[in-house]
């Protein structure tokens, strides 16, 4: 199935994106965009490459050859800080937060490349800056600390009681699942032009997945653009304007999501046979999808 035309530039071009450890591809060719304002789903198989590819965008991981582009500026060569600056944020398959920290503090993290005093490409300096003016507090760093402490209660505020009472606990005091939110509310924290979520409602229980449906959902419908690697179709479905299908590194189709279901390559790739990368290829470490007899929506768990 060839990707949909585009009359304007995408936000994110991926182009022939490949990525080899040892000689083994855990993506090959892969190419696809992403427009402001789109909500696209990456799905597939255990170890088809997805959380590789997530890595390989956000510059944790470099290609082996092909381009990714964000805005029409190519990202080869950028150090990590440099994506949250262009207005990139993740989230990661294995949550990821300060756990000594209190949950508001973990959240204000994510404000780290809007503060005024980060200006220079030199992270020496930054962080010397950085020293002085939390020794010297000039008026100015009050009041943008303060700004950005309202920000963050706000952004909190939308997950409800899941964590407005838990702002000043420490985040390892927290359920898996309000980890999990306190790990997104960070990403928000960095007002992105790309939300990258990877596997966000996994570990968690039917409500607690409901709940985090309707979340992405009102950040789609506020223009978020969102890349999400998922398992469960029921939210894949409901939530993606496209769906790109991954199978050994390879992305075998895209399209809209009712299009893509029925899809026969699909169908092989998630009930025909099964593929084991070699332990020395970088593997996404997802759930093993098991065998089934038809590509549906089972509404209690939803997963591919």
């Amino acid at each position: 199935m060839e990707s949909v035309q585009r009359a304007t530039r995408p936000l994110l071009e991926i182009k022939q994106v490949s990525r080899a450890f040892d000689g083994v591809l855990a993506v090959d060719d892969v190419s696809f965009g992403i427009d402001e304002g789109e909500t696209v789903s990456v799905i597939g198989p255990n170890g088809a490459g997805k959380t590789t590819l997530f890595n390989l965008i956000t510059g944790v991981d470099q290609p082996t050859a092909g381009e990714i582009f964000f805005d029409g500026a190519p990202l080869a060569g950028l150090p990590a800080h440099a994506y949250a600056r262009l207005g990139m944020a993740r989230t990661f398959q294995h949550g990821r937060v300060f756990g000594n920290l209190s949950v508001l503090d973990n959240v204000l993290l994510g404000a780290h490349s809007r503060r005024q005093v980060v200006r220079s490409r030199a992270p020496v300096v930054n962080l010397l800056r950085e020293l002085a003016y939390g020794l010297l507090q000039p008026g100015s760093v009050k009041q943008e600390e303060a700004a950005l402490r309202a920000e963050a209660e706000e952004i909190l505020a939308q997950f409800g009681e899941r964590l407005t009472p838990r702002l000043h606990q420490p985040a390892y005091s927290l359920s898996y699942a309000n980890r999990r939110r306190v790990e997104i509310a960070r990403a928000l924290m960095l007002r992105p032009r790309l939300l990258l979520l990877d596997e966000p409602t996994a570990g968690m229980n039917p409500a607690e997945t409901q709940e985090m449906l309707d979340f992405i959902a009102t950040l789609k419908a506020r223009g978020q653009t969102i890349l999400l690697i998922e398992h469960k179709l029921t939210l894949v479905m409901q939530l993606s304007d496209r769906v790109v299908v991954m199978d050994d590194g390879r992305k075998i189709t895209e399209g809209a999501p009712e299009v893509v279901r029925h899809d026969p390559q699909v169908i092989e790739a998630y009930l025909g046979h099964r593929h084991h990368p070699p332990a020395n290829a970088a593997q996404d470490d997802e759930p093993v999808v098991q065998p089934a007899t038809r590509l549906t929506i089972d509404p209690a768990a939803g997963v591919l």
